[in-house]
């Protein structure tokens, strides 16, 4: 009877410790559906994390697209600096800015981030979620 209680425990737990994981690999994704509907972008709660899960890695000091372009996407202040070739994002104006421009392969060809999956872009829903922020005067919020 004890080890069927033990047993239990550990599936019980296994189970949680997945869900868990689960959800937070998640949380952009339901954040960024959420956004949608609800209005107004967060940068810091929209923006940034997504950012940080498929931007970061190239677009901080020292790794290559920040070598290339000058772009650090480790901040609001260091993204709204722009490029070594200028600014990125026009608040506001989601259509001229190169920020959303990349995100769609619009700007010269180019497409960011470079190879996340087969289509090689981020999910639509982040791309909407981004282009509202802009849209939304890029705040820093």
């Amino acid at each position: 009877m004890n080890n069927k209680i033990l047993l239990g425990s550990i599936v019980l737990a296994l189970a949680t410790f997945g869900a868990a994981a689960e959800d937070a690999a998640m949380a952009p994704a339901k954040n960024a559906m959420k956004a949608t509907k609800s209005g107004e972008v967060s940068f810091k709660n929209d923006i940034q994390p997504i950012l940080r899960d498929h931007c970061i890695s190239c677009h901080q000091p020292g790794a290559s697209g920040y070598l290339k372009s000058g772009l650090d996407l480790t901040s609001y202040e260091t993204l709204m600096k722009g490029t070594v070739f200028g600014k990125v994002v026009i608040p506001g104006d989601s259509a001229s800015s190169t920020f959303t421009k990349l995100l769609t392969g619009t700007n010269k060809g180019l497409k960011m981030p470079m190879g996340l999956n087969a289509e090689g872009t981020l999910d639509r829903q982040y791309i909407l979620l981004m282009r509202n922020w802009v849209k939304q005067g890029a705040k820093n919020n």
